[in-house]
């Protein structure tokens, strides 16, 4: 062994205690003198350095000196608490468990027995001292992020990882129904592919801020469900044409973002199919963000009106309504496959796109391949991104105000002849 090698282990011990210790000092009272302070750069280092030498000294005594060193750090932790509450403050116990992690930290340093390479002990030790300072120091961002997060959203993410963690991973692996076209468990997988991917978008609101405008509300949108932007932004474009170019902004990049995020699902369940969507479905986003970019470059208020409120959409009813949904479509394509030929599935995805692209495009990743050939299950998507946005674009129309809806329209038609001229690429 090194001779010098204890020597380096404590400074690595004193170290990881001085960045924990920094920390604590920046955050302290005004004056150090307050109730509230327990200790900053010097005490954290002692600490970890208490928790070093234990270490060393019951490699010969034994590990009741480790034992005692650290219920005296805990006994000095309980009496400055139990002080502090006597005396009527009001203090969590970060710090208190930051001097407990800081103690441990110390004696791994110098624990050969639990890591015996000396560079991964002390990536180890200083990796797990930086993670602690960035979580001490993470206060001011948790907190406002904390305060947008509401009792529904909690329940509601609790509900999804039960039915992720307990139910989906014990469905029955094997085929029934019409064809042997479906499986619960892969039912269940996709179910929770999509929720997941719905959540990013729904928690970009909350980390994010709609309230900074409307085109973050359409970017956002486009993950969460572009459809819902496109109804409320209709309603909204009625009555106040200051708001028409930024309502119409929300819609085309909810809508343009929407290919993207079928991409990506369908790159999470077939690749090779995912690699022929990638010309038509980056030509359509393509097209629907430099509309987008025109857009915000001649709308004066782009940041007017009241922020789109999304509903979470992980819950046990949505992710339900999606399977029964994806089980139908599954079933239809397939049936429509082997009985009508091309054909049935470009008719099935006409129909399924009217309402939702991610059942038909996660069937198609199923089929593609052995079942249906990987140009048709392509143009299917496609073609129910096509019925989709010509949807949306009624919706317009119908709700909506004639600048609104024209803007719309116009932007849905360049998206719709990208599409359709990259689906020659598919078919080349």
């Amino acid at each position: 062994m090194d001779p010098y090698e204890p020597l380096l282990s404590l400074g690595l011990a004193v170290v990881a205690g001085l960045l924990v210790g920094l920390e604590r000092e920046q955050s302290a009272p005004t004056h150090k003198a307050s109730e509230s302070f327990l200790g900053g750069a010097r005490t954290y280092p002692l600490v970890a350095l208490t928790g070093a030498l234990a270490t060393l000294l019951g490699r010969h005594f034994g590990a009741p000196v480790v034992v005692v060193a650290f219920a005296a750090v805990v006994v000095f932790l309980v009496v400055a608490y139990v002080d502090t509450v006597r005396r009527g403050s009001d203090r969590g116990l970060t710090s208190e468990v930051a001097f407990l992690i800081t103690f441990l930290l110390g004696a791994l340093s110098v624990a050969h027995d639990i890591i015996p390479q000396g560079g991964r002990r002390v990536f180890t030790v200083l990796g797990a001292a930086v993670g602690v300072t960035a979580l001490l120091s993470s206060k001011p961002l948790v907190q406002p992020l904390m305060r947008r997060v509401s009792r529904e959203d909690v329940v509601s993410v609790l509900k999804f990882l039960i039915v992720a963690l307990l139910l989906v991973p014990w469905l029955p692996d094997r085929d029934f129904g019409p064809l042997g076209s479906l499986n619960l468990r892969t039912i269940g997988w996709m179910m929770l592919l999509v929720a997941g991917l719905s959540f990013v978008g729904y928690a970009a609101t909350r980390l994010l801020c709609p309230a900074r405008g409307l085109s973050v509300t359409g970017f956002v949108g486009g993950l969460v469900s572009s459809t819902a932007v496109t109804l409320a932004m209709s309603s909204r474009s009625k009555g106040d044409p200051a708001i028409e170019r930024p309502a119409a902004l929300a819609v085309v990049l909810a809508s343009s973002i929407v290919f993207v995020r079928v991409l990506v699902v369908v790159a999470f369940v077939d690749f090779p199919l995912a690699t022929s969507l990638a010309v038509p479905m980056l030509a359509m986003a393509a097209v629907g963000l430099g509309a987008c970019a025109f857009l915000y470059r001649r709308s004066a208020s782009r940041g007017t009106g009241e922020p789109l409120q999304f509903k979470n959409p992980v819950s046990l009813s949505s992710a339900f309504e999606f399977a029964l949904i994806f089980a139908a479509v599954m079933a239809g394509s397939k049936l429509a496959s082997h009985y009508l030929g091309s054909a049935g599935v470009y008719a099935a995805a006409l129909v399924a796109g009217t309402a939702d692209m991610d059942a038909i495009a996660l069937s198609m990743a199923e089929l593609a391949g052995e079942q249906v050939p990987l140009a048709v299950a392509a143009t299917a998507v496609v073609l129910a991104g096509f019925t989709n946005t010509v949807v949306k674009g009624v919706m317009a129309v119908a709700l909506g105000s004639w600048g609104y809806a024209r803007i719309v329209v116009i932007s849905f038609a360049a998206i719709l002849a990208a599409g359709g001229l990259s689906l020659l690429a598919v078919w080349r």
